[in-house]
């Protein structure tokens, strides 16, 4: 079940470089695998987050549909990325306190931090906010420690991985924006 998830997941971003819509139901069908994944293996926040991943994928299908071809990359504030950062850090605190204190949680703290982080990203990617690359980055490489750390290496190097994609990705989408 994960290498299929793998497999999906680096279909989704390669076609989310493109700019490409078919990311979305790739994306919808890796984080479906990902949910059954990462619960299993105790990362609660990853594995709820999974369930965002597939409404946000519904999201994001139906914002690039409606707004093709129209629809260019764009960017945000230094304001809302204040209030975004400031936003990702609070309910990280807040749910990595209550992952501790309530459960057995694995690394509640790390594993809150990448949910509330790449909930925001997701949220970019659909509103084409060039500045999701950054966001993924610093996300991504945070989270092969968070994969490693629960003996799920394949998915560990399928953030490696993601790691040279977001690099070709916020490349792309510039290029784009010009």
């Amino acid at each position: 079940m994960e290498i299929l998830a793998v497999l999906l997941a680096i279909l989704y971003l390669v076609l989310a470089v493109k700019q490409n819509i078919l990311c979305w139901p790739a994306g919808i069908l890796s984080s479906f695998l990902y949910l059954f994944i990462m619960y299993s293996a105790g990362l609660y926040m990853e594995a709820y987050l999974q369930i965002f991943y597939i409404f946000m994928g519904v999201y994001g299908w139906s914002q690039w549909k409606s707004k093709q071809p129209e629809f260019i990359v764009n960017n945000w504030s230094a304001l809302s990325h204040f209030k975004a950062i400031s936003l990702i850090l609070m309910l990280t605190l807040l749910s990595g306190y209550l992952l501790e204190r309530y459960t057995e949680a694995a690394l509640p703290f790390l594993d809150a931090l990448t949910t509330w982080g790449a909930i925001i990203a997701t949220y970019m990617v659909a509103k084409k906010l060039i500045e999701n690359w950054i966001y993924w980055f610093v996300i991504d490489s945070i989270s092969i420690f968070l994969f490693i750390s629960r003996d799920l290496n394949l998915t560990a190097l399928l953030f490696a991985g993601y790691l040279v994609i977001i690099c070709f990705g916020y490349r792309s989408w510039s290029k784009a924006r010009k």
